[in-house]
């Protein structure tokens, strides 16, 4: 029996889909990517913020037509829009089959089965269990993969509905951690990218500490990884002991995504968040001066309630002057039940998407200048693919993750596989992209 799975939203959400995909497999289905030879759909949802929801409605809807052909006997919504309105979806939407929540996805070769059998199934464990199964299926290609070490968050930004659909924070234990990464590297994989709702916390609930620092060094001794980069670090919890992991761990990319919000001392206030602009600059200033070449991303949200044209201004300046090398702006969408949405002051969307567009234009000038300023330097690159039709591949520098930064074009007319690692003089660039020749092959 084929399926189609059909994943939205993060990279997070994006584990959880390889792992139900391990699980089926090992029941015996096949999968498929055509839509018309699926007997069985599952949506693995998304409902973040406001666009996330209507994406993930909208593919239901569009895959609940293939109910009308005899092909599609079942259709299975999962995932984070069917923790929250597991109620809703199954009255508004007739066509759906069953619905499996974000901490019982290891029951979906059950729910499948049931649905086959026309019995409706609803699966949902308490938003604090955590799901055992193991297996997975890599979708990304092969050469890199996520590693989520952690489950939920305890923060409780006002903005924020992920703590009341995915609980709180919970560990995976260390061991089941480095035995994954075994397994992920014996398959082929080189890059290892750690993710959670919050990296920075990891251990803190199984071992009593911040454990991430020894995670990482049991993880870089494990053979055929090659990179490992580290994702959501909140501002307030990187030690400097992470730091000197970092800064000393050859395998450890020179990378820290490190999400802030805002620049603005009374808006921080507001979202709950736990540091303040002085904090932000002294912790920025410090991780450059320990890792001088470190990339630093970061996320902002434009336009949250009560955000005046100061604080506006105080965030415009803030991403001036500290330069971050990569950056991404979200209006501010009002989540329900979240203690942001019924606060007074809310903005205009014009505004907001106003303001989101006037901060990455400064971005964008800030990127394009970064990329001249590594013209003419030597970078280890992480060959993705080749240019259709051109004597050119696609690869990314220790400054790129995956699908939300930038890619380096290499020149050449030799061979290179996906996945390989190659040392590229970079020649020229554009607005957050690189150009590059192999160093073997480089001549002024």
């Amino acid at each position: 029996m084929k399926v189609l799975f059909i994943s939205l939203g993060c990279d997070k959400n994006l584990v959880d889909t390889e792992k139900m995909l391990g699980i089926l497999r090992d029941a015996g289905y096949e999968f498929t990517e055509d839509e018309t030879e699926a007997e069985v759909i599952i949506v693995n949802t998304c409902c973040f913020i406001g666009d996330a929801k209507e994406e993930s409605i909208n593919t239901i809807l569009e895959m609940a037509q293939y109910k009308k052909d005899a092909v599609c006997k079942a259709l299975i919504v999962t995932g984070c829009l069917a923790e929250r309105y597991k109620d809703e979806v199954l009255k508004e939407i007739p066509e759906v089959d069953g619905v499996l929540g974000i901490a019982s996805y290891d029951e979906i070769a059950t729910v499948v089965k049931e649905a086959l059998n026309h019995e409706h199934p609803q699966v949902f464990h308490p938003n604090n269990n955590m799901p055992s199964a193991r297996k997975r299926i890599v979708t990304t290609g092969g050469d890199y993969a996520f590693l989520k070490i952690a489950e939920g968050c305890d923060k409780h930004c006002t903005y924020c509905i992920i703590p009341k659909i995915r609980g709180t924070y919970r560990s995976v234990p260390m061991e089941e951690l480095i035995e994954e990464a075994r397994v992920l590297a014996k398959g082929g994989v080189r890059e290892l990218i750690i993710v959670a709702q919050e990296t920075t916390l990891y251990g803190i609930d199984l071992y009593g500490k911040k454990m991430l620092p020894e995670l990482l060094k049991q993880l870089a001794q494990i053979a055929g990884i090659w990179w490992i980069r580290l994702q959501y670090c909140y501002p307030e919890e990187i030690t400097e002991e992470l730091i000197q992991v970092i800064k000393t761990e050859p395998k450890i990319c020179h990378y820290l995504d490190v999400p802030i919000q805002h620049a603005s001392d009374s808006i921080l206030k507001r979202m709950g968040r736990r540091t303040n602009q002085a904090q932000l600059r002294a912790m920025i200033a410090h991780l450059r001066e320990e890792i001088p070449d470190i990339a630093l991303r970061t996320t902002l949200i434009a336009g949250f309630p009560g955000e005046t044209e100061e604080d506006f201004e105080t965030v415009m300046q803030f991403v001036d002057e500290m330069e971050f090398d990569r950056l991404g702006v979200f209006p501010y969408s009002a989540e329900e039940d979240t203690p942001a949405a019924s606060m007074e002051n809310q903005i205009p969307q014009e505004i907001k998407e106003q303001r989101r567009d006037s901060i990455m234009e400064l971005q964008q000038e800030i990127a394009f200048e970064h990329c001249e300023n590594m013209i003419g330097r030597t970078v280890e690159v992480i060959i993705e693919g080749k240019v259709a039709d051109e004597n050119a591949y696609v690869g990314r520098t220790y400054m790129d993750a995956p699908n939300v930064d930038g890619y380096i074009f290499v020149q050449t007319a030799s061979v290179l596989m996906s996945g390989d690692f190659a040392k590229v003089v970079v020649t020229g660039a554009a607005e957050y992209d690189l150009i590059g020749e192999l160093a073997d092959e480089f001549t002024e």
